[in-house]
């Protein structure tokens, strides 16, 4: 399904009366190469960003802008790697990481967890991730935050004893080129707003996944976009 050519809008029309522009490389780019991409949304065209840029905060969630202003642009606060974790069954996991606050701990002294792909040696970068808590989505205040692993509170940290738990990710391509997200930890929810609507400056909770598989809904689908792709029209047309 993954092309390497770009699918002109007319000639791509999935599900009946729901035309869309087709960028699957760059789905390839951010789950295989692990490239960091902005996560547009399907719905109005806005983007996940974290709500607090600075590497020092780890309580703050994370939510939907409309606009792409300098000082977000600067902190990279609107990209995103999604980051391999692991497997559940077949399905490949990965973790949502930002961009923005990354820190890259020092090459003198790194031991065997922070090195790099490979044996490069190369320390990894300490990124802070989408985490679910515990007990969401029965508390919508409790719902996500962007931290460290060590950083978060303790409702974020492992509900199955391992740290990773809450905040591990299914991610699955949709059929009309898109990407859903599904928490490991509650595989009834699926990533979405707050009272289920899509606003300009919307925040991200879990939603129940009312299709009741990984595949989600079209209002709870990301475009993964490129650099190089950020000024291409990404529009759903309903009819």
């Amino acid at each position: 399904m993954y092309t390497q050519e770009r699918t002109a809008m007319a000639n791509l029309v999935v599900g009946g009366p729901v035309a869309v522009n087709s960028y699957d490389n760059a789905i390839v780019a951010a789950l295989l190469e692990n490239r960091p991409v902005m996560l547009v949304h399907a719905f109005n065209g806005g983007y996940l960003r974290p709500a607090e840029l600075k590497e020092e905060i780890h309580d703050k969630g994370v939510g939907l802008a409309t606009a792409l202003d300098p000082d977000t642009k600067e902190a990279q606060g609107h990209l995103w790697y999604i980051t391999p974790g692991g497997f559940f069954g077949q399905r490949p996991l990965y973790f949502i990481e930002s961009a923005a606050g990354q820190v890259t701990p020092p090459a003198a002294g790194a031991t065997d967890a922070d090195a790099g792909r490979g044996d490069d040696g190369v320390p990894k970068p300490q990124r802070r991730r989408i985490t679910v808590h515990q007990d969401a989505p029965k508390d919508p205040n409790d719902a996500l935050r962007v931290g460290l692993p060590g950083e978060v509170g303790d409702k974020w940290r492992g509900k199955n004893g391992a740290a990773e738990d809450t905040q591990l990710w299914v991610v699955t391509v949709t059929p009309w080129g898109g990407i859903t997200f599904v928490p490991i930890t509650h595989p009834d929810t699926i990533l979405g707003f707050k009272d289920h609507t899509v606003t300009a400056a919307g925040e991200a909770r879990l939603t129940y996944n009312w299709g009741g598989d990984f595949t989600g809904t079209v209002i709870n689908t990301f475009y993964p976009r490129l650099p190089s792709e950020w000024n291409v029209p990404y529009h759903h047309i309903f009819t």
